[in-house]
């Protein structure tokens, strides 16, 4: 089923708009005899132009940290091997409580511990944990390795290949553990879903902002995040509102929360945020149309969709629902429209058959 490629979970300022057209204009030959040709189809004299050029938005891991946890830089890894060689166990990063008075008891609850501790609910907690670490140490080493001048298909086969390396695809069973959608690299006022299609000569501007955007899946369970990125510190305060925006979601999300409720918290918190471009003052805006959304075993799109706008919308987060909190920032009208090629194909799920496991839980 293919989905437009220009709707998902990037974070920009303007309206969804169309794929960039190339420009296939050819440049005048030098007259220098002894001067070399360049060549185009080589981003490597483009990237040497920019090593100075810091990366905004994210907090980069440098190469000798990341390679403390035992994975190689170009990774090459599976995390799966690295953290089962060393005895270790995924991260648990940040746990928050659920939202209302009457959900505080289920940290104390002895029924709610056994529930957790049941085979179906471990390996669903393990399979999240491996895959986010796995997300993790993807998009750490894109962040090192994405260079203003790279194509973005250059980008995206880094992400792509890096992700099946360390999740440890197999080609014989695909629907354990690999990719959780096509990587989405959006630029500028193209809000989301855009990838390159084969052909696609676009490359990544020093001053453009970048949405990407990967999902890893393990066992049907599919880790959905975006990072959003510059080389140019013009975008920083977009980036800080689409940021304290996702935060804020996150905090209010949770068992018995209400999906408009949730979306008012995202855009006042997004709102109160305003961007200066070329000496003007833009208020920065939710994009109205684009949310977040629930996620089901081999389906990312389960359903539900959270808003990034207050809405009367009463339907309850339930226990055992997973959620991706995505917000997206504009400086424009706040609306996108779909427009462009399709790059986002998405298999019918199949309801019939069981989900499959391939790890064992101690």
């Amino acid at each position: 089923m293919p989905l437009p490629n220009k709707k998902k979970k990037g974070k920009g300022k303007g309206k969804g708009k169309g794929k960039q057209k190339p420009n296939n204009k050819s440049k005048p030959k030098s007259k220098k005899p002894k001067q070399k040709k360049k060549n185009n189809n080589n981003s490597d004299e483009k990237k040497d132009e920019y090593n100075d050029l810091d990366m905004q938005g994210i907090n980069l891991v440098s190469v000798d940290d990341y390679k403390l946890s035992g994975q190689t830089y170009p990774p090459s890894l599976t995390v799966k091997n690295i953290f089962e060689s060393n005895q270790k166990q995924y991260p648990i990063n940040e746990l928050l409580r659920h939202p209302g008075d009457k959900n505080k008891y289920r940290w104390e609850s002895d029924e709610k511990k056994a529930i957790e501790n049941e085979l179906k609910w471990q390996i669903k907690l393990q399979s999240m944990r491996e895959a986010a670490e796995v997300h993790r140490q993807t998009r750490q080493a894109a962040q090192n390795y994405i260079k203003p001048g790279m194509s973005m298909t250059e980008i995206c086969n880094f992400i792509e290949g890096t992700s099946s390396k360390l999740v440890g695809f197999d080609m014989s069973k695909p629907k354990l553990r690999g990719w959780g959608f096509p990587t989405g690299c959006s630029l500028n006022d193209c809000a989301a879903h855009y990838t390159p299609n084969p052909g696609d000569k676009i490359r990544l501007k020093p001053k453009d902002l970048c949405k990407i955007d990967f999902g890893v899946q393990i066992n049907g369970y599919i880790i959905d995040s975006a990072f959003s990125m510059s080389f140019d510190p013009m975008h920083d305060e977009l980036m800080k509102a689409v940021k304290a925006a996702t935060n804020r979601g996150v905090e209010v999300m949770g068992i018995d929360a209400r999906l408009g409720e949730i979306g008012g918290e995202i855009q006042e918190v997004m709102e109160s945020f305003e961007c200066v471009y070329d000496g003007k003052t833009y208020p920065v805006k939710c994009i109205r149309n684009l949310n977040g959304h629930s996620i089901g075993p081999w389906e990312i799109h389960a359903g539900k969709t959270v808003p990034i706008v207050k809405s009367n919308d009463q339907t309850k987060m339930e226990e055992g629902e997973l959620f991706a909190i995505e917000t997206f920032g504009s400086t424009g009208k706040g609306f996108v429209d779909q427009m462009g090629e399709c790059s986002h194909f998405a298999l019918i799920k199949d309801h019939d058959k069981p989900i499959m496991v391939d790890q064992k839980v101690q």
